[in-house]
């Protein structure tokens, strides 16, 4: 793993870890990387002074804090025990929390039809049966012909952690 101070167009510094570079050029042409302050995906390394062992004097402790490890929440102003630290942007890890409730909406409320849905879809649509909430898997062709003859569809809304 390899850590690099990072930079963002607008001088937001902040760091981060990949497994090679190689992972952080491939990561930053997509656009993977991001400010977490700002968003902006125009990020360049920062220049960073290496960290070399020296024998000649004794080593010094770190000056920065320890990050907190996952279970350890300091608490808050309250007592109670302080929410997480998030790993994404504050914007960033609202809209992934509104995509969940979304999800976990369409699917408590819905009937889940697998590879049925376009055909269920277009006989709703066509008044063929009686409508009803429903989610499914259609392909891609499917989904065009769909929006084509102008059947009111929406897709799931895929969450991050479901892809790695």
């Amino acid at each position: 793993m390899i850590r690099y101070s990072l930079e963002c167009a607008d001088g937001h510094c902040f760091e981060s870890w990949f497994p090679s570079s190689a992972s952080y050029e491939d990561q930053r042409a997509r656009g993977f990387v991001t400010c977490p302050q700002c968003g902006s995906s125009a990020v360049e390394k920062a220049i960073m002074a290496p960290a070399v062992a020296r024998t000649d004097r004794p080593e010094r402790p770190d000056p920065r804090p320890e990050p907190p490890l996952a279970g350890d929440r300091p608490a808050s102003g309250d007592g109670t025990a302080a929410p997480p630290l998030a790993m994404a942007a504050h914007p960033e890890a609202e809209l992934r929390e509104l995509l969940r409730q979304v999800r976990e909406h369409v699917v408590k409320s819905s009937d889940y039809v697998g590879d049925a849905f376009a055909d269920l879809a277009r006989k709703m649509h066509d008044g063929e049966i009686e409508h009803r909430s429903i989610y499914g898997e259609a392909s891609p062709e499917e989904v065009k012909a769909l929006k084509e003859d102008e059947v009111e569809i929406f897709p799931l809304p895929i969450l991050p952690e479901e892809r790695n």
